[in-house]
């Protein structure tokens, strides 16, 4: 059986300062964000992201992390995540420039990220 899964392509950590956050990424990383926007600072790392996502009350120790494992077509394998008994947690969303993020939960209660970003290729 084939998996519509195509790799891991997203870490989000969630920040009270995001300019702050951005700057410190920038310089401990060695580079610049290749998306720069109020909501949300992402950087292209070896073909992975790093994401900045600014959240007032952000608690530390792993809490604000999120990941994203990528697919080809978002709609579908998050119909196909439902039929297999996940549940919706935020439904298939643009978040600009042709990039589609979506949230489940398994049987279990995991939060399931998937994203369809034409922009990253894992080489």
């Amino acid at each position: 059986m084939a998996t519509p899964f195509i790799g891991l392509r997203t870490c989000i950590y969630r920040v009270p300062d995001l300019p702050a956050a951005a700057e410190w990424y920038s310089n401990a990383l060695g580079i610049k964000p290749y998306f720069n926007e109020p909501f949300y600072v992402g950087f292209n790392v070896g073909g992975f992201e790093l994401g900045l996502h600014p959240q007032q009350n952000a608690v530390g120790c792993g809490e604000n992390v999120e990941t994203y494992w990528g697919v080809d077509d978002i709609q579908v394998t998050f119909a196909q995540l439902l039929a297999c008994g996940a549940t919706a947690h935020e439904q298939p969303t643009n978040v600009g420039e042709e990039i589609w993020v979506a949230m489940l939960k398994d049987p279990w209660g995991n939060i399931l990220g998937i994203i369809q970003n034409p922009h990253f290729k894992v080489a």
